[in-house]
C-alpha cells in the first residue's frame, strides 16, 4: 500500500471557540477528479495490494449496516454503510463507502446506485477525503475481475460475455481492453434492448477495440465465449450450468443471476471473503451455504455431495491456495463486494489528486467559527 497521505487539517484558521484551533476540512473529489487521478494508477494492482493484506489478516471489515425501504413510486430503496481499514507498511487507512440505490432511479434516468467513499484521519479520526463513490465502486468491481481473470481464467480467450449493459459493463469492458489486448469481440445481453443499444453506441464511441454481438436471451450470451461476466440486479437466478460452455469461467459479480447447479457442478468456487459469503443469505452462494449445499474451505465434501468452496482470491494471490483455471468443465469467481477494497482504491487515488492539486476543499466548520 502507498503511504497515507498527511491529514488536511492545516494550523491557522481556528474555530468559534478557539482562534488557534485547526480547521475541519476535508477534499472532495467528483466523478470526473475520481476518474482523473483512477486513470493514473493500476487499478488491479491497487485491489490485489489489498486482497493480500485481507488474506494476512492485515484488515479490519466490521459488518455492513443495511437500511431497505420502498420509496412513493413502491420501488426498492437501500442504503449501506460498509466501513473498512488496511493496514500497509508503516500506516493504516481508515473509510467508509456509503451506497445507496433505488430501482426506480433507471427509469428516471438516473444511474441505479450512487454514493460517497470516506478516508479518515487515523489520528484524529475526522473525514479527509470525500469522493463519489458510484465510479470508485465500479472501478474496484471491475478490477476484482480483471485479477481473479489473470490468476483463474482461461490461459487464453478472445472474446468476453457480458449479460447486463449498465455502468459496470462498461467499467469492465474499459479494463477488458487496458489489461487483455487478445480480447476483440464481447457478447451482451440485457433486459432493455434500448440499454443494450446504448453500450454498444459507446464502445464505439469511445474506441474500444470490440466488436459488440448483442443476443436476445442471456443463454445465448453466456454460450458464445468462453469467459461470462454477470453485472445485472437480477434477484432470481437464470442461467443454468447447461448455458455455460466446458472450460468457462464465470464472474458472478451482481446478485442472483446464477442458478444453483452451477455450484453444485463447478469445478472450483472462489469468493472474495468466506465470513461475507456466509452471513448474507440475500444472496444465492449465501442461502446454499445457510443450507448446508456449499461448504467453507476445507470442510470436505458432505455426504450429500456438498459443494466445498475453493477459497478466496487473496489465497490464491498468497499463494496459500493453488489456482484453479478451468479444464472440462466451469470455475466461479463470487465476490460479495469488501469495503476495505474500495478504502484501498480511494487511499491511492487521493495520492495522486493531493499530489496534483486536484479536488476541491471543504470546510466542515465554516460560518460557525
Amino acid at each position: 500500500m502507498t503511504s497515507y497521505v498527511p491529514p488536511l487539517t492545516a494550523p491557522g484558521a481556528g474555530s468559534g471557540h478557539d482562534p488557534a484551533a485547526p480547521s475541519e476540512g476535508l477534499l472532495f473529489l467528483d466523478r470526473a477528479a475520481v476518474r482523473a487521478c483512477a486513470g493514473t494508477i493500476d487499478p488491479v494492482e491497487a485491489v490485489e495490494s489489498v486482497l493480500r493484506a485481507h488474506a494476512a489478516g492485515h484488515t479490519g471489515l466490521p459488518a455492513e449496516g443495511y437500511l431497505p425501504w420502498t420509496n412513493a413510486e413502491g420501488a426498492y430503496c437501500r442504503s449501506i454503510a460498509m466501513l473498512g481499514a488496511v493496514g500497509g507498511p508503516g500506516s493504516t487507512a481508515y473509510g467508509m463507502k456509503l451506497i445507496n440505490a433505488a430501482t426506480s432511479n433507471p427509469g428516471l434516468g438516473r444511474e441505479r446506485a450512487g454514493g460517497c467513499t470516506f478516508l479518515f484521519d487515523p489520528e484524529t479520526a475526522r473525514p479527509v477525503v470525500l469522493a463519489e463513490a458510484a465510479y470508485l465502486s465500479a472501478l474496484r468491481t471491475a478490477a476484482y475481475t480483471m485479477s481473479s481473470l489473470r490468476h483463474l481464467g482461461p490461459p487464453e480467450f478472445a472474446e468476453v460475455t457480458l449479460i447486463g449493459c449498465g455502468a459496470q459493463a462498461r467499467s469492465h469492458a474499459e479494463l477488458l481492453a487496458r489489461y487483455f489486448p487478445a480480447v476483440r469481440a464481447l457478447h451482451v445481453h440485457d433486459l432493455l434492448p434500448a440499454r443494450t443499444a446504448a453500450f454498444a453506441d459507446w464502445v464505439r464511441a469511445s474506441g474500444l477495440p470490440f466488436t459488440v454481438t448483442a443476443h436476445e436471451r442471456p443463454e445465448r450470451a453466456a454460450a458464445a465465449s468462453p469467459v461470462v461476466i454477470t453485472v445485472t440486479v437480477s434477484d432470481a437466478g437464470y442461467l443454468d450450468a447447461s448455458a455455460l460452455r466446458p472450460g468457462s469461467f464465470v464472474a458472478h459479480v451482481s446478485l442472483d443471476d446464477l442458478r444453483p447447479d452451477v455450484f453444485d457442478r463447478a469445478e472450483a468456487v472462489f469468493v472474495d471473503d468466506v465470513t461475507l459469503v456466509r452471513e448474507n443469505p440475500r444472496r444465492v452462494l449465501g442461502r446454499l451455504m445457510a443450507e448446508g449445499r456449499v461448504l467453507p474451505p476445507g470442510a470436505g465434501a458432505g455426504a450429500d455431495g456438498a459443494t466445498v468452496l475453493s477459497g478466496t482470491l487473496g489465497d490464491v494471490l498468497t499463494g496459500t491456495v493453488p489456482a484453479r483455471r478451468p479444464g472440462r468443465g466451469v470455475v466461479v469467481s463470487n465476490p460479495f463486494g469488501m469495503a476495505v477494497l474500495d478504502v484501498g482504491l480511494l487511499e491511492r487515488v487521493f495520492a495522486r489528486a493531493s499530489a496534483e492539486g486536484l479536488g476541491t476543499r471543504l470546510d466542515l466548520i465554516g460560518a460557525d467559527r
